[in-house]
């Protein structure tokens, strides 16, 4: 599977749920166009208009830290980020991203050689992150998770294997 975007990236490290996703939206059921207009409203409030236009999110170490709730994952996702480069993960954010089937990959090199508005290809079946100036190598994702990114997540491919017969 390979994705391709331009990138917007921040710099700053701890990144964590609270920012990307407000604690105070977390019990508030919201359509998909809703969760955009919040997606990161206290760490960079101009984060819903800049994201138009680009799909790929470069960011430092320790994203996606705190919490555990999965909205600060979907937020990204509905707001139209199709995979996230990281220095590095908190694990829960890590975890809900693939069970959301939002792609996340982890490269302390492509982040310090990316920069806002830089095309990206990231091919999470070979391992690589590719630029016009460099190429990266990342972990590849093993067959199993690609099957939940290709489902577009974790539900939609359980749905999938109860209409393929493959669990009762």
């Amino acid at each position: 599977m390979i994705i391709r975007g331009r990138t917007l990236k921040y710099e700053e490290d701890d990144i964590n749920t609270d920012v990307i996703w407000p604690g105070k939206y977390t019990y508030v059921q919201m359509s998909p166009e809703r969760m955009i207009e919040h997606a990161m409203e206290t760490f960079d409030p101009a984060f819903r208009t800049k994201v138009k236009q680009f799909q790929i999110l470069v960011v430092g170490r320790n994203f996606g830290c705190g919490s555990s709730r999965e909205q600060a994952c979907e937020c990204l996702k509905h707001a139209g980020i199709k995979a996230i480069i990281a220095k590095s993960f908190a694990r829960i954010f890590y975890r809900n991203s693939v069970n959301l089937g939002l792609p996340v990959t982890e490269s302390a090199a492509a982040f310090r050689a990316l920069h806002t508005g830089d095309k990206v290809e990231i091919d999470l079946s070979a391992g690589r992150i590719v630029t016009d100036r460099d190429s990266f190598s990342i972990a590849r994702y093993p067959d199993d998770i690609m099957e939940l990114i290709r489902h577009e997540g974790l539900i939609n491919y359980i749905r999938h294997q109860a209409r393929a017969g493959k669990i009762p």
